[in-house]
Order: structure tokens, then sequence, then C-alpha cells
């Protein structure tokens, strides 16, 4: 059996759609007891209703993506019954999280200021889309407002095309990592010290951070990094899109070892001494040259054909869509897609992506996301409380 590090943590989790499950159930993954607390009032977490791509009446297969191994239980906390039943698990637990508006922890109740006369070691991780305690604690957010505020989009697609965001809630899922790094740091404090506390991260906080380096170059030499052609690197050249006979390749010639590669591998080893490229400065300053003396010789040939050549000596990716990157024979070398039984499902199993950890060198995978409420007599006797 796979060694799962935070067996016998337990973690209850107010959450719904995708940043905070993304978080724990990273969590899940790594062994966690995570006890979702699903209002029945409301069918629960609205992710279960997302479409398309719905699974009967109460799951859904973006519910899938972001639930599995995780425990549901159906509880109202705004009930007598049901705080009283929340109140009794979190004398057992290690931590209560939540993806809440910023002003609605304290108000239900699930703030370390509230709970520390229950369990004092209880660590209380909120994400939320701003923060608590600040001007825009109140204010609902989402994963693009985030990109489009701190930068990312003036910093993606074409120079000479509108502002563009990320085709995928990669702030979401950043925060729901910092969520889960923030939450088991502090559990980690609480058993050593005996004291819990809160921990906060937001989408917004967490996006500018991600700004990163072109941050530090802003706020200390007052450049703006603006967008670049083929989604290049601001400095490092060729770290790009380039064109090949029938398809696109990405580069990223961090250094000037891999620079020499490539001449090499395109058969030109002359640029490599060519006073126009001789270092990053003056591939930098001839960036528009490089392209296209590099992509003179791309497009003589397929991304195949190229890609067989830089193999794990240039780096180098072919540019797929979804269906070609699931496809990608090492997705199924390094075991990222598992399939597993779903009742719900039309052929009765499902298909889903593993968890990015291995352990001892062993894949974490398997599980689904709970039916609605599955767990609640097991986790309350009688289930009153729902």
């Amino acid at each position: 059996m796979t060694y799962k590090p935070l067996h016998g943590i337990r973690i209850i989790a107010v959450e719904q759609y995708g940043a905070g499950p993304y978080g724990t159930q990273l969590l899940a993954d790594l062994g966690a007891e995570v006890i979702k607390i699903e209002n029945p009032g409301t069918g629960g977490d609205v992710s279960r209703f997302v479409s398309p791509h719905r699974i009967g009446d109460t799951d859904s297969q973006f519910f899938q993506t972001f639930n599995r191994n995780k425990k549901s239980l159906s509880l109202n906390l705004k009930e007598a019954d049901g705080r009283k039943a929340f109140e009794e698990l979190v004398k057992t637990a290690d931590a209560v999280s939540n993806n809440l508006r910023g002003d609605l922890p304290a108000k239900l109740g699930i703030d370390f200021d509230t709970l520390k006369a229950i369990n004092p070691k209880v660590v209380c991780a909120h994400l939320s889309a701003y923060g608590r305690g600040n001007s825009r604690e109140a204010w609902p957010g989402y994963d693009y407002l985030m990109q489009a505020e701190a930068g990312f989009c003036s910093v993606t697609g074409e120079p000479d095309g509108p502002p563009v965001r990320f085709g995928l809630s990669m702030v979401d899922f950043m925060t729901g990592s910092m969520m889960a790094t923030g939450l088991v740091s502090a559990v980690l404090g609480a058993h050593r010290t005996g004291q819990g506390c809160d921990v906060d991260v937001s989408l917004f906080d967490t996006a500018l951070h991600q700004v990163s380096y072109p941050a530090t170059w802003y706020l200390n030499a007052g450049d703006v990094v603006t967008r670049q052609p083929r989604g290049a690197h601001p400095a490092i050249v060729p770290s790009q899109l380039m064109e090949a006979g029938d398809g696109w390749i990405m580069f990223c010639c961090q250094t000037q070892k891999f620079w020499e590669r490539v001449a090499e591998r395109l058969g030109h080893l002359e640029w490599v001494d060519d006073p126009r490229f001789l270092k990053v400065e003056d591939r930098r300053e001839n960036r528009a040259l490089v392209q296209d003396t590099m992509e003179a010789v791309m497009k003589t040939n397929t991304v195949a054909y190229w890609m067989e050549k830089f193999a794990g000596y240039v780096p180098a990716a072919p540019v797929y869509d979804i269906q070609q990157a699931f496809e990608n024979p090492y997705v199924a070398e390094v075991e990222m897609i598992y399939e597993t039984e779903h009742p719900g499902m039309e052929n009765g199993k499902i298909r889903l992506m593993s968890s990015p950890y291995k352990i001892n060198g062993e894949r974490l995978k398997g599980g689904i996301a709970p039916e609605l409420g599955a767990d609640t007599h097991d986790l309350l006797g009688d289930g009153s409380a729902a």
C-alpha cells in the first residue's frame, strides 16, 4: 500500500467550485481525510451542476475533477443542529478550510477567533477573492478578473492583438496550491506548539505574486514587460514559438549551450560564431532575425522530424491541442491518467487525471468524488443534523 504522509490529518472543508476544492484535493491525494460540508438546502457544491457533461442529477465531470477521495457531509451551518454537529467535528479536526467571500468566515463562525475555544490547535485556512480585513473583503471575484488586474492579460497574446487571458484558470489552481501549502505548514506548527491560527490566501494576492521577476524589474528598474511576438520570453532568445512545416514548436533555450545545440541540430553551426547571434544580448537585439533564420530551416520539415532531432538534447516541445496532449504516449508512461468505476457514467467507468505527486516512486491515483451526503450517517450517526 502506498505511504501517504497526511494519513490521520482531518480537514473540514466548507468549499465549492474550483480553487478551494483543488487545494483540498491535493491534500486528500496525500492521505488527509477531507470532510466536505455541503448544504442540502442548495443541493451541495454548485459544481455538481456544471454543464456540459453532467452525470445524473447531482454530479458532473467538473465536480469529479476537483473532489476525488473526499467525504461528503450534508450539513447546514446556519441551523442549530448543523452548527452543533460541526462544532463536534471541529474538536477532532486539524484544520477547517473554506473558499468563501472574505467577509463570510467570521459571520459563519469558521475563523480561528471563533473556533479556538472549541479546539485551540485548529488551523483555519481561508481562500477568498481579495482576502479578509480590507476594503474589498466583501467583493465577489474570480480567476479571470485577477488575470486582468494583476497584469497577466497585458503580457499574454500577440503585440498587435487585444489582451488575452490564460486558456485555463491558473490563478484558481495556484491559489488552491498556496492554501494547501499554508494549511499543512500551520498544522505542522500547531502539532509542535499546540497553537492553531488563521491562514489567509487570496486570488488577487497570489496572482500579483506570480507576476514574479517582471514585478521586480518594474519595482527596481521601471521596466514594464509587454507582450512579445510568438509568446517569447522578454529577455532570452530563442525562447518562443517557432513554425515548422506542419505545426509549431516551443523552444526554451535558456542557456548559451542550448542555443549552440539548436544551431547544431538545425545544421547551421556557423550561427554560433555569427556576431548577430553570438550572445543572448545580441540575439535579443536581433530577435526577429533569429526567428526568421530558424524558421527558414524548420519549415523544410515536419514537427515530428524536428522533435526527433531535438528530443532530450534541445529544450523544445510540440504545440498540441488537448486531444493530442492526452494521447501522448509519455502521459501513459508516467501514469497521469487512471480509469475507475463510477456507477453514474454510461459505461460504468470514468477516466480522470492522477495526482501530480509521487511517493516513493509510486504515482498517487484512484478514487472518485462522493455522492451528495454520502458520509453523513457515518460521521454523524443518524444524520439528524443534515
